[in-house]
Parts: C-alpha cells; structure tokens; sequence
C-alpha cells in the first residue's frame, strides 16, 4: 500500500463523540500535542523566570550587590599630550574601555620617577567633576609614585536617586549599579597595563566618588584597600526593616549605600579623610560610617572650611597609600 493511500484511508476513519458528531482523530491527537508544547513552553519560558534570569546583577538578603564574572576588558588606548602638567615628565594617556555596552573614558598618568611597575590608584572624581577636572590630585599622587586611572564617571559621578529606584523597579539596571561596575572593569583595565603592578591597586574617592570606591573595594578582593575623601555612608542601616512601608525601595536604598558594604572591606583597608568643618558631607556622617567600618582602618581629620582634597591631608594621603600598596 502506498503512503498516500494509507494516508486516504486515515482520514477516513471517524468515529462518533458523545454529541453525535463526528470527530477526526488526527485533530484529537494534534490538538494534545499542541497543549503539551504550551505547557513546556509556559514552564521553560516564563516571564518571571526570564527577568529574573536577565538580571545582570545579584541582590543578597543583606542588600549587598554582586555582578557575574567579567570577560576579559576591552579597551583602546593612545598617549596624548599632557596639558595639566607639561612642565612635569609623566606619560598621559587616554584610555577608553567597555563596560555595559557603552564606552567609559579614562585618563591613565603613569609618573616618571617609577623605574619598574608602578602601584595604580583607581581615581573617582567628586559630582560635577570630569576626569580632566581631577587631574590636579592624580598629579600630586604621581608625585608620590602612584599611576592613576581617573574615570569619567556617568553623569559625572551625579546621582538621581528616584529615576534609579524607578529603574529598580522595573528590573532595569540603575544608573549606580552601571557606576559601581565602571569602576570594576576599570580594575580589569588598570591590572593589565604593562606599566602597573597588578598586584598592587587601590580605589580613592572624593565625595560621591568615594562611596562608589567603598562599594567597589567591598566587591573587587584585588583591590588593597580603598580611600575616601569627604565621603560617607548614608545610614540607612539605622531605619527598622519592619517599620519601612516600601520594602522594595528600602532594599534598593541599602543596596546604594556604601554601609551596606563595610563588613565586606576587610581584608582591604578602609581610609577615611574628612573635614571637622565640610561644608558638604558632615563630619558626623563620616565619623558614622567609620564606627561602622571593621579593622583594617583608619581616619584623619582636617580643619578647612571646604569639601574634599586640600594641602593639609598630603601627608595622611602619603602615610596610607604606602601602607596600602607597599
């Protein structure tokens, strides 16, 4: 018998349902298989199991975020002239790497009185302030003997913390998280280079920067240690769980604050700079985040009116880089 009359006599065959009609069972049989596909597909392909799995960064039960492992960094890279101090020798370059999908430049200053691999130093600029902005303390770091990578951080180390939270809530990655994970891939970035020890890295921040830097160091165990200048958690360890209406926003909130982070530092070290009289950031958030912060640590105290880096914290900035990256 051949396949097409088989295939006749098949369709033939009919038997009569309950209602008196007649129902082919070719029909029956595709319309189960049909039904048992959707329910593989609802089961595999399920939206909350779908977000969940795009997710590109980790929340634990403490708030403390993690990303998955990084691929190997990708970057370009070209020595420029060095306009901020052309009466010094030191290399500068401009770096621009991938992180997210979107370009991150850099400015990478390797000093010219280090004879062999030079410790770098991660450098995260205050808000409102560029990469070229905050090449006035790269170059009294190179003094020192410290290469630094100085990010231009997004938004300029801005922050908007209610688009971010919206972001959150959507299962969008916020602009912070996008911040913090700048400053991981500018690790990658750093370590790699031919001049610089991979051995031997640090993160320094100034305001807002620094609290990017402690969640940062708390994230990367390469990094030594990690030192803030006029910068502070933002306590929001100090609101009761149980009383706070909006758990949703409260876990992102823990999730951005640098207090969060603090019992993930050590071994690195934790370095504190600030005013007793900033004009910013209170000296009393800062002496806050401090008590929080488990050994290894250290704080020093300045008295100028003003916020971040001034003359009178070289010599604390001196003292703790060595320890750090000695």
């Amino acid at each position: 018998m051949s396949r097409n009359s088989s295939g006749k006599k098949i369709f033939k065959k009919t038997k009569r349902s309950s209602s008196g009609t007649r129902t082919q069972k070719p029909v029956i049989f595709l319309l189960g298989f049909l039904l048992i596909v959707v329910g593989i597909f609802g089961v595999l392909y399920n939206p909350s199991n779908s977000i969940e799995e795009a997710l590109p960064w980790v929340l634990s039960e403490a708030g403390i975020l993690s990303f998955p492992e990084r691929e190997e960094p990708v970057f370009t890279i070209q020595e420029i002239e060095d306009l901020y101090s052309p009466e010094n020798s030191d290399t500068l370059k401009l770096v621009s790497f991938e992180s997210r999908g979107d370009k991150v430049q850099a400015l990478l200053r390797i000093p010219a009185n280090v004879s062999s691999s030079s410790p770098g130093v991660i450098l995260l600029p205050g808000a409102g302030v560029s990469k070229e902005g905050e090449q006035g303390l790269a170059m009294e770091l190179s003094k020192m003997g410290y290469a630094t990578l100085t990010l231009d951080q997004r938004n300029q180390g801005a922050i908007n913390i209610d688009g971010d939270l919206e972001l959150f809530r959507a299962d969008l990655e916020p602009v912070e998280y996008l911040m913090v994970y700048d400053v991981l891939k500018a690790a990658d970035v750093l370590s790699v280079q031919p001049e610089i020890d991979p051995e031997r890295l640090a993160v320094l921040g100034e305001s807002n920067g620094g609290r990017f830097a402690i969640i940062s160091c708390a994230l990367e165990p390469s990094l030594k240690g990690v030192i803030g200048i006029s910068t502070s958690g933002y306590g929001t360890g100090e609101l009761d769980p149980v009383k706070v209406a909006d758990s949703e926003a409260y876990q992102f909130y823990r999730s951005v604050d640098p207090d969060t982070y603090l019992s993930a530092v050590p071994p690195s070290r934790l370095v504190l700079i600030h005013s007793f009289n900033d004009t910013v950031i209170s000296h009393e958030m800062a002496l806050r985040t401090f008590d929080l912060a488990e050994e290894p640590k250290a704080m020093y105290n300045a008295t100028e009116e003003t916020h971040g880096y001034t003359a009178s914290m070289r010599p604390y900035l001196e003292k703790e880089l060595a320890l750090l990256l000695k």
